[in-house]
């Protein structure tokens, strides 16, 4: 076995995640202007507001914005950190201020709901409350995900 499949086989054997429970907060970040423009490339999300800080500074901002997208993209990976066990089935977010170009944001979240399946088959869902900080401490990023545990695996 890997360390990996260790660690995921005993997360395994854990409780599942009980309401309110939380998660640690994790890092990202920072994203330099050479981060944005490689992920410009690949998601053809070329808006010149984020990679153009001249751009950036005349629409009233400190620097360009990390992509909205990126910035949603890092829960995934967060969650598979705190929880193997958990299978990212939804995420939505909405957006309420800007991470900068060089800036770090924090990952947060908790389990708001629990619901068990209807029959024995049925995987019990969590859904979760996340949230991204930028450094300013403010609500950058709020979303809620919708996981199933895996269980057996």
């Amino acid at each position: 076995m890997t360390a990996t499949s260790d660690r995921a086989a005993a997360t395994m054997a854990q409780d599942p995640p009980k309401l309110g429970e939380k998660f640690a907060a994790q890092s990202f970040g920072p994203c330099s202007l050479d981060d944005l423009q490689r992920y410009a490339s690949a998601s053809g999300d070329d808006n010149p507001i984020h990679l153009d800080p001249e751009l950036a500074r005349r629409a009233g901002l400190a620097a360009p914005p990390v992509h909205g997208m990126l910035l949603m993209s890092q829960f995934a990976p967060a969650l598979a950190i705190w929880r193997p066990d958990l299978t990212l089935v939804r995420l939505s977010g909405k957006f309420l201020r800007p991470i900068f170009v060089g800036e770090t944001a924090e990952l947060s979240g908790r389990v708001v709901q629990v619901a068990t399946g209807a029959t024995s088959d049925e995987p019990p869902k969590f859904l979760l409350r996340l949230m991204m900080h930028n450094e300013r401490h403010e609500i950058a990023l709020i979303a809620e995900a919708m996981t199933l545990r895996q269980t057996g695996v």
